[in-house]
């Protein structure tokens, strides 16, 4: 099976979406430690009342990962889902 064209590009539209995501998403939450340690003055600074950037930032970390789940699950049912289902048919 791994051999089939059809697998191969499943594993190719998987791996197109996962790696880029992952690296984007690490190099978010690194930027968010990163300035958390060495840019205080900055993630101090005050936005509304008590709620400051690092606030913010940090409520942001949620969002995004929520967002990317919930952007895998449209990928994943617009594009591998079909075709896996495909696959696991003509196994049976």
């Amino acid at each position: 099976m791994e051999a089939d064209p059809r697998f191969i590009e499943l594993r190719r539209r998987y791996r197109s979406f996962v790696f880029p995501m992952t690296v984007a998403f690490l190099s978010w939450y690194l930027l968010y430690v990163v300035l958390s340690a060495y840019a205080r003055g900055f993630m101090d600074t005050k936005i509304v009342g008590h709620i400051n950037v690092a606030l913010v930032f940090g409520l942001l970390q949620f969002v995004t990962t929520f967002a990317i789940a919930w952007y895998y699950e449209q990928h994943s049912t617009n594009r591998l889902d079909p075709l896996s289902d495909e696959l696991r048919e003509e196994i049976g």
